[in-house]
């Protein structure tokens, strides 16, 4: 298959030229800001010299930019509002191409409804890339998003992500390629590659020490400039040095005291001057903060607007705070990129793509992400012949199980992981679905108890069965008029704004738009107790909320920030208890458009459209804390099902999210209770984690599998059903470490994460990921490259080559890898250096890898060369007294394993 689909995406490649233009393309403005204005007079653009492909990108880049005026130069640092992420105006007079930008890195984001009804291939998040471990499947990735680029009229692709998983609650971490910063550079290259081998930009994000969303317009990184180095910084020498990246986004948040998008040391002395980084910076949505500042650290184009870079740029070199060196420096940068990368040859259009081998590379890749944690007395593979009934149980079972924000695709088409597994099982199984919790939703990245389920909520005035409260919303604070929304809701659970924009918003339901900004609701009904005991019904809220038990006001308050209110009952088992919740998102900050830019409304424009919407919104989430024994009714359903089955297969998932964090580990809605109560009604339990990163699992000894499938993309249950059912055997290896608790982490205080008085100190330098759990001597659940077969590897003869070396040529480290079980599988066997003790180094690094794919009973030999020359720097560490990279003499360790946990053999090597 996968020859077939490559010979067709060459076929694809050969006609990409072969476009028509875009639907309102040219000069396209839906901004009411100011754009600037530019001499559109028609030159023989074709004819000019720039256009003379035989020319270098510089050569060209230099003819053009000196016919340039001042307002065209302008126009080229700065976006305006468009049908895309980020717009870029074309200058017709010069020939010039706009630049339209798509949203990633997942797929391509297509923001113009008009193209493609917004479609695009949902391929596995990031991270499930990652856990191929699979260079050669990294550029692939690359190059299909590339073409599907092409496809739908864009020439820049804001991806890949490349942010270092330091917290393992970081919102954004599916986005990224792991915590180790070689794995994430090596991948990122491969993907960077696969992208720019069409005429499409890469732009890797987000530069730099952009860790975490909590706070993320303003938390201050402090971080020294060795761990800055080696570890955050490592990722973008790979992908500048060995991908020829063409653009790197600048973050929002500050590091050692600047703004990333106006810090001189990471823009100039760092990216440009040290890395030799060619192409150019643009900011994150808002993230430019400045003029002068900006300019002159080395920023050269502000998007999504001209807030600074448009007239205040223009004041500021008339007054000589800035140059025209430098603003034509800027220019030079993003001409010679479009040059290099044929957007001036290749015009901007829609054309189809292949959806069905699209999807069909998205289900490989899924699948060769999937990672088998746990396989107990070999559950797994199923049989088809021995199973008549299957039970598939989870609320998002049958829905597209994906992270939100900016990277939210909406795919070409969906197979869940309830039709895939119902698809492959066939008409002889029998496939059962439940719940057994409600969905996910953007308000269970709220803090405090999880909310109350709708299976012991009653609507006032409706019918039996009917699950839920009756809900009346208001677009006033007051609960003035008549309602302008009228709906039942199966839980009190709002979590808007942002997290509502269309495209945004990664779970079933949403609100209406004018509900984002300024509104009040009210909740009616009944809660019945499943067991009778002491409960705690609690509300999570920012903005006034009130909660009334039986007419008696339990809770009131102003909610003046994000807080939890609670109070105790005593409920008696089978009572309806009248309750009413009444909350309306009256503070300050939830009307406003951005937080922390002083563009007003205007900088809403790609995310609201114009619909109405703050970007804090409302946010409310009626809790409760029960008698251990209360099951809920939908728990309990959910566990009768897997009873009657021969195989239960529990599909739980966590809520990921661009613009916060994730609350903490815990699985949402109670999972971890129903995961318990389904493994104790069926033995043969299998959990498929559908997570952008770690989650805990109290359950873990009480089932005999686990998988994890990550934000699997459109094909996501067709992946799952070829591992369940032995179609494919699993090879996945996690790009992250599965700590065991939130307290067992090298992360052990708040100044560390999140930060206090919008500070996070990196105290932990070096200690990062497997790294820190080495270092500190923790135990994590998982360990970081580590991943289940349904086959075993043996590794022997470790040869290291030479044993003694002046650090200055190739050192090869070799062994034999020999599949010992009865099936075909690969094993990503990993390589990792212990350096002197002299360099201060963390115990280990992984310094290389290889995936092998191997018969029953083949053996091979595997060699994984460590060039103390490449950019990765596989022996160096940094100096800060003579800032660069360094080898020092003395004893390294050769370890070679299965994981960073799992060693198998063990060498060494002088230098």
């Amino acid at each position: 298959m996968d020859a077939v689909l490559a010979a067709s995406l060459r076929r694809e490649k050969m006609d990409e030229t072969n476009t028509g233009p875009v639907p309102g393309e040219s000069g396209y403005t839906a901004s009411s800001s100011k754009p600037t204005q530019v001499d559109e007079t028609p030159l023989s653009a074709l004819d000019a010299p720039w256009m003379n492909a035989s020319l270098s990108p510089d050569e060209r880049a230099a003819l053009l930019l000196g016919q340039m005026t001042l307002a065209e130069k302008i126009a080229m640092v700065h976006g305006e509002y468009g049908p895309y992420g980020f717009y870029n105006t074309p200058l017709p007079r010069l020939g010039i191409p706009a630049l339209t930008m798509a949203d990633g890195p997942t797929g391509i984001h297509v923001s113009n409804a008009a193209v493609n009804e917004g479609k695009a291939t949902a391929f596995p998040a990031p991270i499930a890339l990652a856990a191929t471990w699979d260079i050669a499947t990294a550029e692939q990735y690359g190059d299909l998003i590339g073409n599907e680029a092409v496809a739908t009229g864009h020439n820049v692709f804001l991806g890949p992500g490349m942010d270092i998983a330091r917290v393992p609650v970081f919102g954004r971490l599916f986005e990224a390629l792991g915590e180790d910063p070689r794995l994430t550079g090596q991948l990122a290259a491969a993907y960077i590659r696969g992208v720019q081998s069409h005429p499409i930009v890469a732009c890797a994000k987000h530069y730099n020490m952009n860790t975490q969303e909590q706070q993320r317009m303003e938390i201050d990184a402090h971080v020294d400039e060795r761990t800055l180095q080696e570890i955050y910084t490592l990722p973008f020498e790979i992908v500048v040095k060995e991908a020829q990246l063409g653009s790197a986004m600048g973050a929002f948040n500050k590091v050692n005291g600047l703004f990333a998008c106006e810090q001189p040391h990471l823009l100039t002395d760092i990216l440009k001057q040290q890395l030799g980084f060619t192409g150019w910076v643009m900011s994150d949505y808002g993230a430019t903060q400045s003029t002068v500042e900006a300019a002159n650290a080395g920023l050269d184009q502000e998007m999504p607007a001209a807030t600074y870079f448009g007239d205040r740029l223009v004041e500021a070199i008339e007054a000589g705070q800035v140059s025209m060196a430098t603003l034509e420096d800027k220019v030079r940068r993003i001409l010679r990129t479009m040059f290099v990368l044929g957007l001036f040859e290749h015009p901007v259009g829609i054309r189809p793509f292949s959806i069905q081998e699209h999807g069909q590379w998205a289900r490989t890749i899924a699948s060769q992400g999937i990672v088998l944690l746990k396989n107990r007395e070999a559950l797994l593979p199923l049989s088809s012949d021995a199973l008549s009934s299957v039970a598939i149980i989870g609320a998002d079972a049958n829905a597209n199980i994906a992270g939100g924000g900016s990277s939210l695709v909406k795919p070409t088409y969906l197979v869940s992981m309830l039709e895939g597994i119902r698809r492959r099982a066939g008409a002889g199984i029998q496939v059962e679905y439940a719940e057994g919790v409600d969905p996910l939703s953007a308000a269970d990245l709220l803090p405090g108890p999880p909310p109350v389920p709708s299976s012991v909520l009653t609507p006032a005035g409706s019918g039996s069965g009917v699950r839920g409260l009756h809900a009346e919303y208001w677009t006033n604070t007051r609960f003035a008029g008549e309602p302008s929304l009228v709906r039942t809701d199966r839980q009190v659970a709002l979590n808007l704004g942002f997290f509502n924009y269309p495209g945004f918003n990664a779970c079933l339901i949403s609100t209406p738009l004018e509900f984002n900004n300024i509104m009040s609701v009210r909740w009616t009904g009944s809660i019945t107790a499943p067991v009778t005991g002491d409960y705690t019904l609690s509300l999570t809220h920012l903005g006034t909320a009130r909660l009334f038990l039986d007419g008696q006001r339990l809770i009131d308050d102003p909610g003046v920030t994000l807080s939890t209110q609670s109070a105790s009952v005593h409920l008696v088992a089978g009572e309806a208890h009248a309750l009413q919740i009444e909350y309306a998102s009256d503070r300050p900050e939830q009307g406003a458009s951005w937080i922390g830019s002083d563009s007003g409304s205007e900088a809403n424009g790609g995310y609201g459209g114009g619909g109405g919407g703050g970007l804090v919104g409302a946010k409310v989430r009626l809790g409760w804390e029960h008698p251990e024994e209360a099951i809920c009714p939908m728990i309990q359903e959910a566990a009768a099902f897997a009873a009657r089955s021969d195989v239960a297969v529990v599909v739980v998932r966590d809520y990921s999210n661009e613009d916060a964090d994730r609350p903490g580990l815990t699985l949402p809605n109670e999972q971890d209770l129903l995961v318990q109560a389904v493994a104790a009604a069926n033995p043969r339990t299998i959990v498929a984690l559908a997570t952008g990163g770690a989650a805990s699992m109290p359950w873990l000894d009480q089932v005999p599998a686990v998988l994890e499938c990550w934000y699997g993309g459109q094909e996501m249950g067709s992946a799952l059903a070829s591992v369940l059912f032995g179609d494919v055997n699993p090879s996945g290896k996690l790009p992250v470490t599965f700590p065991r608790s939130e307290r067992e982490m090298p992360l052990s205080s708040p100044e560390q994460y999140p930060g206090v008085n919008g500070v996070a100190h990196f105290s932990e330098g070096l200690a990062v990921g497997y790294r820190g759990y080495d270092q500190f001597e923790i135990e994590p659940l998982f360990p970081f490259g580590y991943g289940l077969s349904y086959t075993s590897f043996t590794y022997s003869e470790l040869r290291v080559e030479p044993e003694t070396s002046e650090g200055t040529s190739p050192i090869q480290v070799s062994f034999t890898l020999t599949n010992t079980g009865s099936r075909r599988g690969a094993e990503v066997a990993q390589v990792y250096l212990g350096l002197p003790d002299s360099t201060g180094e963390p115990p280990k690094r992984l310094v290389g890898w290889a995936k092998v794919e191997l018969e029953p009973g083949e053996s091979r030999e595997v060699i994984v060369t460590l060039d103390p020359n490449a950019a990765s720097c596989p022996l160096s560490s940094w100096n800060v007294d003579t800032n660069g990279w360094e080898i020092a003499h003395g004893d390294y360790v050769v370890y070679v394993g299965a994981s960073s946990r799992d060693i198998r053999l063990t060498g060494t090597l002088r230098v």
